[in-house]
């Protein structure tokens, strides 16, 4: 299990094929954690680049935090991750609230970043995300968990749901999160991206009810393409082997065109 400590935090994380040329590095969502991404969609992507996984704060297996839940914070968590690694420049893909934190880290460090791919970034004015910690309890979770299997397509464990409850119950109930993401709200609607310079790939689902936010977004960034993968919000966990190699012919297109 490998903690490493980035500004006095400690912070889970994954690395598949150290010795390629090309870092990706994947950003998960809210509530969420690497797994995510490691079982379907790490795997195929390593098979081409070197792949850095890891737990935002007080999800997974990283350290818990009350505060710094916004996308300033999280954006130079993520840069202090890339420092430790010693990683000139990366590829960021990022899920969901994740995929709002790639935005961010591209804007504010746009000579660390290389390509971009945004999977099911919401609006954060959207008022159903965030009454999701409102609605929160542990039936809440077990009725999601009833509904979604994780990315091994393995039902939840009683140990591993207990884990998980108990880490939804701090940060819904201890932490500035609901504050934080509240804060965020203009997010998409003050940022300039046309000043973004990294080429982006948005993947959104062909029924997710975020799919105006990647129409939005494409018309906002000149040089994005938008990719709709069949299935909701959830994409994912719903077709993880199409998104990874979506994500994987992008990053090289973009590197042949870029060196060819």
């Amino acid at each position: 299990m490998p903690i490493i400590t980035v500004n006095n935090r400690q912070i889970h994380i994954q690395e598949l094929n150290k010795g390629a040329g090309q870092t990706v590095v994947l950003i998960h969502g809210m509530f969420s954690n690497l797994s995510i991404y490691y079982f379907n969609i790490a795997p195929v992507l390593a098979k081409h680049f070197h792949v850095v996984m890891y737990d935002l704060k007080s999800h997974g297996m990283s350290e818990r935090f009350l505060d710094g839940y916004d996308l300033d914070n999280m954006s130079s968590d993520l840069i202090g991750l890339i420092d430790h690694l010693q990683l000139e420049k990366v590829h960021l893909v990022g899920y969901s609230f994740g995929g709002l934190i790639a935005l961010k880290t591209a804007l504010e460090y746009p000579d660390r970043v290389n390509q971009l791919v945004v999977i099911e970034a919401p609006d954060p004015q959207d008022e159903k995300a965030r009454n999701i910690i409102d609605e929160y309890s542990k039936e809440f979770l077990e009725h999601y968990v009833a509904n979604f299997t994780d990315t091994t397509k393995v039902q939840m464990g009683k140990r591993q749901m207990e884990k998980n409850h108990r880490m939804y119950e701090f940060l819904f109930n201890q932490t500035s999160i609901k504050a934080d993401m509240i804060k965020e709200k203009h997010f998409l609607g003050e940022a300039h991206f046309n000043e973004l310079t990294a080429p982006a790939l948005l993947l959104y689902g062909a029924d997710s009810n975020c799919r105006p936010t990647g129409e939005w977004l494409q018309s906002q960034i000149n040089q994005s393409e938008l990719e709709l993968i069949p299935g909701d919000h959830n994409i994912p966990i719903q077709e993880p082997q199409l998104i990874a190699e979506t994500i994987a012919q992008f990053l090289s297109k973009i590197l042949t065109q870029n060196h060819g």
